[in-house]
């Protein structure tokens, strides 16, 4: 009964994150790897749940592929460092108790492949 209930919290939280496609979910351990999707099959993002709540490493791509964020979760709230790409700059977000506590930013001709 309790997956079953921790599997429609993930499915109902999983609707914040995926456009139209439905997630695909998977069973690890005690952990639930969610992958989203774009209409167009690229993958959206990726990452795990853990009773609930967001957990471990989770990835987010643009819909050519390539990677528009990365970060961790702790107990469903963001920690460490977060990097964030775009076309013009990659930015460095260090996060701490789930807020923002420092913020570095690098142009586009300083970065290096993000695949």
């Amino acid at each position: 009964m309790k997956k079953l209930l921790i599997l429609g919290a993930l499915i109902f939280s999983g609707f914040t994150f995926a456009q139209a496609v439905k997630p695909v979910l998977e069973q690890e351990g005690n952990l639930v790897k969610a992958t989203y999707y774009y209409n167009n099959g690229q993958i959206q993002q990726q990452g795990y749940f853990k009773d609930g709540k967001l957990e471990g490493k989770w990835v987010a791509y643009d819909q050519q592929g390539n990677k528009a964020s990365m970060g961790e979760y702790t107990n469903g709230q963001k920690t460490g460092k977060w990097f964030f790409w775009n076309d013009k700059a990659l930015s460095e977000v260090d996060y701490s108790n789930s807020r923002i506590a420092s913020v570095k930013a690098w142009k586009q001709d300083a970065l290096v492949n993000r695949n």
